[in-house]
């Protein structure tokens, strides 16, 4: 490495990774693009987009090193939009992200900056219908988005074919090679033609990335627009001091209504942490909602479109469950615990501050936590401020404040008169204090209902338009593929049967026809019960709770009934390390495909 790479790589970021001096006009795209960057909101591109765009562009295979938060998803869609061909309806561009919610993002950006260009986008990953992809990708994706593990699983069932993929892009692949995907990379690679564009998009460059490099790009131009070591700017670093005698959620409690933020993720370091603190919250007044590695795919879409359209406040999570997700305008990150390696401090408190704005990264510290503090200081050359929790007094009186707020707020809107005689006579009675208490109680209690109606109203009418959208699809592609038959033979000819599987059939109906039974070495005496099971089984295969169409628990053993699209997901559980039992699964023998009812 010569001495001005050096200097770049290292030096330390300013404001100029987020501002840039050009607009996209500067940029060589065309009219149509223009018009979706513009209806995306972009004024001026970053510096990851304005050197990247123009290279991806010209087609080379690049390299570009940049923080969370610079815009360098935009950086890479915006060329592969302009430069697939339009209607192929074959896989052209490959993007693999090393998680289902980035893959998400990444597919609707995508979407977003194609829209009305005939171009579709297919998004696969794990967690999800197999036999939704599936359709996605017979109905013919030029983009495919997903995560390494299902991407490949479809290239062995053959559903996903990318002998003519023109562009392979690596997100986050610093990332995607700590979860283990480096088998899974290299082999869809293989997959790949020779002649293609590849781009590589990494905070670091580990000596696994290096290898990639060396054999999967050819001649790349690298962007070094970040190093190992920096402090994201715009990011206000601060840590209190737990207090001694009081337990540590209730410290959390006060930190909060301290700061009192607009928004935030707090960390914990362990699964049961996550689900105390989100109790917690929940039972002193707090919007909050938890994000771990055991809900399923569906639960976890669900809390981060609440957390995106601003109907939750708080989101607590683990490192693993919150990895490659993206929250634009969050104004906290609180380290309820600090994390045991410096570098996810970085990854943890960039996810405030993006593009430019400002944030406030919050740290509750106690113990032997100084000692880490000091060595992210001293690491990272971050400035730590300290600032003292209130009093439980001081809590108590901003707790007050907080409420009086909220129902000075419902007093300009209700017509509350009538009830004033009732106020006046609990002012004067013994027992009025706790009278008013209960009443406020009910009160704030009716209101947190409420605003979780709307949101669950909200979601159902979001799903009722999701469901219709894939029923007018399903219609279409089915009275595409009657109409050849029906130009043959008249409709009263066709058979009962074929009659009978009409498009007015369920989509349920049709997986239950579709159960495959496996053998689980999991039974009661392994001292769980069929829940306990259940649980264990989908955690391990990341499957949800719906493909599980029968399940018979016996004292050494248990047999699984599963959806026949979310099988391969089972069978991968297949070793796993269950407390120290090597789980089994595999197949039943002798066993039948039988038609079962979902339980």
């Amino acid at each position: 490495m010569d001495e001005t790479t050096k200097a770049a790589d290292e030096a330390q970021p300013t404001s100029s990774d987020y501002l840039s001096e050009v607009s996209f006009a500067d940029l060589p795209l065309s009219e149509p693009m223009q018009r979706a960057i513009e209806a995306r909101g972009y004024r001026h591109p970053t510096p990851v987009q304005s050197q990247a765009i123009p290279e991806i562009l010209e087609g080379r295979d690049l390299i570009v090193r940049s923080k969370t938060g610079t815009g360098k998803t935009a950086a890479f869609s915006i060329p592969i939009v302009e430069r697939i061909p339009k209607g192929a309806r074959k896989p052209l561009a490959l993007v693999l992200c090393p998680t289902r919610e980035l893959a998400l993002q990444v597919s609707q950006e995508l979407e977003a900056l194609s829209k009305g260009q005939d171009l579709r986008v297919a998004a696969i990953y794990g967690g999800a219908s197999m036999s939704e992809q599936v359709r996605a990708l017979e109905e013919g994706a030029e983009i495919v988005v997903g995560t390494p593990g299902r991407v490949y699983d479809h290239i062995r069932r053959r559903t996903l074919k990318l002998d003519e993929a023109q562009i392979a892009v690596l997100d986050e692949a610093d990332e995607m090679l700590s979860m283990g995907f480096f088998e899974e990379v290299t082999r869809i690679l293989d997959k790949l033609p020779k002649e293609r564009q590849t781009l590589l998009f990494s905070a670091t460059l580990s000596p696994d990335i290096e290898r990639l490099i060396s054999k999967y790009l050819v001649d790349p131009k690298t962007l070094l627009l970040s190093g190992d070591t920096y402090t994201v700017e715009g990011i206000e670093h601060v840590y209190y001091e737990v207090v001694e005698g009081y337990p540590k959620p209730r410290n959390l409690l006060y930190l909060l209504e301290l700061e009192n933020p607009e928004s935030a993720i707090i960390f914990a370091n362990t699964r049961d942490d996550v689900s105390l603190l989100n109790a917690v919250l929940n039972r002193n007044g707090y919007d909050a909602e938890e994000l771990s590695g055991e809900l399923p795919q569906r639960e976890r879409e669900r809390v981060m479109a609440k957390v995106k359209r601003g109907e939750v406040r708080y989101m607590v999570a683990t490192d693993l469950a919150a990895r490659g997700i993206d929250i634009s305008d969050l104004s906290h990150v609180i380290n309820y615990s600090l994390p045991e390696d410096p570098a996810v401090y970085l990854h943890r408190v960039g996810r405030t501050g993006r593009i430019g704005k400002t944030g406030t990264a919050i740290s509750l510290v106690g113990g032997r936590d100084r000692m880490v503090l000091d060595d992210l200081a001293r690491q990272f050359d971050i400035e730590f401020v300290k600032r003292t929790l209130p009093t439980p007094e001081e809590a108590g009186r901003l707790w007050v404040e907080r409420h009086l707020v909220e129902l000075r707020k419902e007093m300009g809107q209700s017509v509350f008169e009538a009830y004033l005689p009732l106020a006046r006579e609990l002012r004067t009675r013994p027992d009025g204090e706790l009278l008013m208490a209960a009443a406020l109680k009910a009160f704030f209690a009716n209101k947190r209902k409420e605003r979780a109606e709307q949101a669950a109203a909200r979601e159902e009418e979001e799903r009722g338009a999701e469901s219709r959208e894939r029923g007018r699809k399903r219609g279409r592609r089915e009275r595409r593929e009657r109409e050849p038959r029906a130009a043959r033979e008249p409709h009263e000819e066709r058979p009962r049967e074929e009659r009978a599987a009409a498009p007015q059939e369920t989509e349920a109906a049709e997986e239950a026809e579709k159960g495959v039974k496996l053998y689980v070495s999991l039974g009661t005496e392994d001292e769980l019960d069929e829940a306990g099971i259940r649980k264990t089984i989908l955690d391990l295969a990341g499957a949800e709770e719906a493909s599980i169409l029968r399940l018979e628990v016996k004292d050494s053993f248990s047999f699984f009934t599963v959806d026949k699209d979310a099988a391969a997901a089972f069978l991968s559980a297949n070793g796993a390390q269950v407390g120290e039992k090597e789980l089994r699964v595999e197949r039943a023998k002798g066993g039948r495909r039988r038609r079962f009812r979902r339980r």
